[in-house]
């Protein structure tokens, strides 16, 4: 590791720290799920399904609630599909794991529990889904004739073209047998209570994990455009579950959501909201980038530098932005939206003095391999530039070969928290000392 070198910077990034980590505490499910848990009718079993990168936690939160209310095996019942390192102890629902962003068998087979599961809900039971970003890739059954390989290929395709999230979501609703309102096909006109942790600028609920119990107002034509416009090459099996009519989603008004609510229990914005309050009580005034931002990272990245530039000087100054950007991937290293997003901050702040920052996802990984240690994001200060030219590392190359981990891996600036066991989006805090 090449520490930092000086007091300041390490001053600053420890503050920095400190803003995404009250972000990521303000969204924890143990924090804002209870008061929103339905309390069930007298004698009414409670069937609980959770899928994400919150779900562990956000199941352990509900029935640890309900188990307090006195439930006990003979009411309450459910399954939990989170990330692989992103499950929790249960004492009665049961847990499983899956792949994410590349879904795998465990994500297959997991599913395929879940549904059979669905199926013998009872419209007397009261079926809480607990929702959060992720699920769309731990919930895996594909329509059709389409394979897991062919929908790892899709994945991997759309992920390397930077797709924003919201197409992304929009063509895997219609290639899916849980996506886009299907689970809530299969739960035989039951209660269902969806209750989710919003990962998406906007917080629509039919983005959040591809909506599995929320009508879907995408359509199938939109889900080709989306393949066209990205230049995609889908598996002839894919290309053929879009061209069938027969693969559309349920819509809103379908007798399936006769019995259904949802709402957004948590966003974005309750994780900005306490970054903000966090940065303020440290002395800093909040300049506002943007809450809910997209794009590719290392644009929006230069953008933010010229700002923390061009801003008057004379006080402490606290930059925060939100939003999911995206990474168009060219080259041939390994990083993550916001590994970049602070590998180009880096070059556009040319080592100016004073200013420290830290890009992160809340969820606790940005990038990576799949593995619950991958890093979530990345810090950087004035001295980010010359310790990496004294390493012999050439920044703006490793940039143009999106090798942002390499790059802040080498200089011991990497970011990992290891699991959050919450997923509110993506948080980036650049701070800028005034003058003594």
């Amino acid at each position: 590791m090449i520490a930092p070198s000086s007091e300041t910077a390490a001053r600053l990034r420890a503050d920095a720290r400190r803003v995404v980590e009250a972000a990521i505490d303000a969204v924890k499910p143990s924090i804002f799920l209870p008061p929103h848990l339905p309390r069930p009718r007298a004698g009414q079993r409670v069937v609980i399904f959770a899928a994400g990168k919150a779900a562990g936690s956000m199941a352990e939160t509900a029935e640890a609630h309900y188990r307090a209310l006195g439930l006990g095996p003979d009411r309450l019942s459910g399954l939990a599909i989170a990330r692989h390192g992103y499950g929790r102890p249960l004492a009665i629902l049961d847990a499983m794991e899956a792949g994410h962003p590349v879904p795998d068998e465990a994500g297959l087979s997991a599913t395929a529990e879940m549904m059979r599961r669905a199926q013998v809900v009872s419209p007397d039971d009261l079926v809480i889904f607990l929702l959060s970003g992720g699920a769309s890739a731990n919930l895996v059954a594909p329509l059709g004739a389409i394979t897991l390989a062919e929908k790892q290929d899709l994945t991997r395709q759309m992920l390397r073209a930077g797709v924003p999230i919201g197409e992304i979501n929009t063509l895997r609703k219609h290639i899916s047998r849980v996506k886009g309102g299907r689970l809530a096909a299969l739960m035989q006109g039951a209660e269902i209570v969806t209750l989710a942790l919003s990962d998406v600028p906007g917080d629509e609920l039919s983005l959040i994990g591809s909506g599995p119990t929320i009508p879907d107002p995408s359509t199938l034509e939109q889900a080709r455009a989306v393949v066209a416009r990205h230049r995609l090459r889908p598996a002839a099996s894919i290309l053929a579950v879009l061209d069938d009519p027969g693969s559309e989603s349920p819509k809103p008004g379908d007798a399936c959501f006769a019995r259904s609510r949802a709402i957004v229990a948590a966003k974005p914005a309750d994780a900005w909201h306490a970054a903000w309050k966090k940065a303020e009580s440290l002395g800093y005034r909040v300049v506002d980038l943007g809450h809910a931002l997209e794009g590719e990272a290392r644009e929006i990245a230069a953008a933010h530098a010229r700002r923390a530039l061009e801003a008057a000087p004379g006080e402490n100054l606290a930059f925060l932005s939100g939003g999911e950007l995206t990474v168009t991937i060219k080259g041939k290293g390994r990083g993550g939206p916001n590994q970049e997003y602070a590998m180009a901050l880096a070059l556009g702040l040319r080592g100016a003095a004073g200013i420290a920052a830290l890009a992160a996802d809340t969820d606790g990984t940005d990038g990576g391999v799949g593995r619950a240690d991958d890093p979530a994001g990345a810090f950087l200060d004035a001295s980010t530039l010359q310790r990496a030219h004294d390493a012999g590392l050439d920044a703006a190359m490793m940039l143009e070969n999106n090798d942002s981990s390499a790059f802040f891996r080498a200089l011991g600036d990497l970011y990992v928290p290891g699991p959050t066991f919450t997923n509110a989006n993506d948080l980036r805090v650049i701070l800028r000392e005034g003058p003594a």
